[in-house]
């Protein structure tokens, strides 16, 4: 039996690394549990390994796709019967194992993480890591005692993709939310789509500041790091939190002990790909709470496996606005 995956070679070896292939199901690696994939994502880090920008991917031959959204057709458990919908986001797939840009997948029992009634698979595909690391980080927040009346929430990096989930999800939960964003034209859909109260320009923070400034948010989601991390920790209020998921403009941080010493400022970071299954489990379910009142308003669009190493090269340019469903079955 074979199957259509994007299926990707070294890139030192090979002119054009990535394309549709028929592959054999015996040639690749069996796990307990086969999936028919109904919908992955285009992610950036899919991107980056399709067209060969960054070492995402350090073993050759490899399905990318670091999301997954499926039917079970093939279980070695009773927990995953035949027919039991699944989504699985990290735990090294599309990078150390093969992904979800294919018609099956392979996974075994701790990745998966049952389908909420309320998610449909094309949400679910929707939502994706993007989602569940925005949502994982809202949760925190919450843990951390921040709450809506605390005062508002700063959010980097807020018309991207782990920011426009944060900015909606803490809107729809009563957060004042300061969306902080570099793009000129997302000022109607920071404000009227996913219910920002403020936006803050990104040149505002992205450069060095001092290690202490005026308490502005009770917390912030930071999907961004260096320098904009470092002046969003130094003007947290007392008490505050700041949770870090992202890296868009560094890998540094330059600040100080100051905020966490004069101001007991807690700084938390987000890991979505290798997070417990308890912690999934209640960012699935928080979702499945929130649209049961209200549908998601993230724009997406869908495409058909075929095309996505076209879509991966408008991504890294930035010519794609919202997120991207990948139809896995190409007839």
């Amino acid at each position: 039996m074979t199957f259509n995956a994007l299926w990707l070679t070294d890139p030192k070896e090979n002119k054009t690394p990535a394309k549709i292939e028929q592959v054999d199901e015996t040639t690749v690696l069996q796990l307990p549990i086969t999936l028919r994939v109904l919908y992955s994502s285009l992610n950036y880090k899919d991107a980056l390994a399709l067209r060969a920008k960054a070492p995402v991917i350090r073993q050759f031959p490899l399905i990318p796709g670091i999301d997954m959204i499926g039917e079970v057709v093939a279980s070695e458990s009773s927990e995953w019967p035949i027919g039991k919908l699944a989504v699985v986001t990290g735990w090294g797939i599309g990078e150390q194992y093969h992904g979800g840009l294919a018609e099956k997948f392979s996974a075994k029992v701790e990745w998966l993480t049952s389908l909420p009634e309320e998610i449909s698979p094309i949400n679910a595909a929707l939502i994706g890591t993007a989602g569940l690391t925005a949502m994982l980080a809202v949760l925190q927040l919450e843990q951390q005692g921040i709450t809506p009346e605390k005062g508002p929430i700063a959010v980097s990096g807020a018309s991207g993709g782990v920011g426009s989930f944060s900015t909606w999800i803490l809107a729809k939960l009563g957060y004042q939310v300061t969306a902080i964003s570099g793009d000129p034209y997302a000022e109607e859909y920071l404000l009227e789509t996913l219910g920002a109260s403020s936006i803050l320009p990104r040149s505002e923070l992205s450069a060095s500041g001092k290690m202490l400034q005026a308490e502005r948010w009770a917390g912030a989601i930071d999907c961004v790091g260096n320098h904009t991390l470092a002046n969003l920790l130094a003007a947290t209020q007392r008490n505050g939190c700041v949770v870090a998921c992202g890296m868009a403009q560094g890998l540094e941080l330059s600040t100080s002990v100051a905020p966490f010493i004069l101001r007991s400022i807690r700084l938390v970071g987000i890991d979505s790909v290798y997070c417990e299954v308890a912690r999934r489990n209640a960012a699935w379910q928080r979702f499945a709470t929130l649209l049961s009142h209200s549908p998601l308003p993230i724009p997406y669009q869908s495409i058909a496996l075929n095309q996505a190493i076209a879509f991966a090269d408008r991504l890294l340019e930035g010519n794609i606005c919202g997120r991207i469903i990948v139809k896995t079955t190409l007839n």
